[in-house]
């Protein structure tokens, strides 16, 4: 049973009615107390979620430590400076943060709680409920934003935003940044002699080999029809070329079902300069692949 033990005012006598309905509540009502010197405990822990942690709410009555440490490593920082910030301005405390439980899984937890100024330092009074469903839905809805069904890539939209974030720190910091624009040879040829289904074969295998070449900070991206992108941070036109080399060869030598040689790909490729817009560095990446495509097909050609 909850602690009695409430600093708003002393000992609170609870009908066993009450003390029923909130422990059924699917959350936690809580008192969280701060004193001048930083120490932090539960006087009041109610609701069936303070079992999730395997944490006697006894021990936590004397010392919140045992939860705090139960926080996901990046969130125990923020979770510190928010609970500052409510204290020194008296405003309510709302945040999220990842939390530890006692079969080592981790759920979302959202927190609500209003500070009150008492003789021994702050008083929080609120509510924090396992948010871990609603997290995990928004994440399979940003998954479904940003990726191209049928590749599993990431899609124009995932692309024009990461283009913005690089462009933005290749302005500030003068650093490299290379994008290669990459288009299938013939594909309405594939698609007329072997159907559909295994054109849509070919561009998973082409997807395939793509994420393959990339470094971990790279992004591969499915534009439309048959044609990709590749974003590469820190890497200038000459590694770009090289790499771009080597994925034309690869796709080139590689059986996409109908024999080696079948598939190939024409490759523009192009370095932003400092101030470019996107749209300028997309571009020219374009009529580099322009000028592939024109040049024979199945190379690769670099912006002026």
């Amino acid at each position: 049973m909850p602690s009695n033990d409430v600093l708003a005012g002393g000992e609170m006598p609870q009908s066993r009615w009450i003390l029923d309905l909130t422990e059924q509540l699917p959350g936690v009502i809580f008192q969280l107390h701060r004193a001048p010197d930083g120490h932090m405990h539960f006087p009041y822990l109610a609701g069936s979620g303070t079992r999730l942690t395997g944490i006697d709410r006894h021990d936590l009555a004397r010392d919140a430590l045992p939860a705090l440490e139960r926080l996901a490593e990046p969130d125990y920082p923020r979770l510190m400076a928010a609970i500052e910030r409510s204290a020194r301005s008296a405003t309510p405390l709302a945040t999220t943060f990842r939390l530890r439980l006692a079969d080592d899984e981790t759920c979302w937890i959202a927190l609500r709680a209003q500070p009150r100024r008492v003789d021994g330092g702050t008083l929080w009074v609120g509510l924090m409920i396992d948010i871990s469903e609603q997290m995990a839905e928004e994440e399979r809805l940003r998954r479904l934003s940003d990726t191209d069904d049928l590749t599993g890539l990431a899609n124009r939209r995932m692309l024009m935003k990461r283009l913005d974030e690089e462009i933005s720190l290749s302005n500030r910091h003068g650093l490299p940044l290379s994008l290669m624009m990459l288009d299938l040879d013939h594909f309405k040829a594939i698609n007329d002699t072997w159907g559909h289904l295994q054109g849509d074969q070919v561009l998973r295998d082409l997807a395939g080999l793509c994420q393959q070449s990339l470094r971990e900070e790279d992004l591969v991206a499915r534009l439309g029809g048959e044609e990709f992108a590749m974003l590469l941070p820190l890497t200038p036109e000459r590694h770009c070329r090289q790499l771009a080399e080597r994925l034309c060869q690869s796709i080139s030598a590689h059986d996409f079902g109908f024999g080696p040689g079948h598939v190939t790909v024409s490759i523009g490729i192009t370095e932003h300069r400092i101030g470019d817009a996107r749209d300028i560095l997309i571009q020219r990446a374009d009529d580099s692949l322009y000028a592939a495509k024109h040049g024979g097909r199945n190379r690769v050609m670099a912006s002026d």
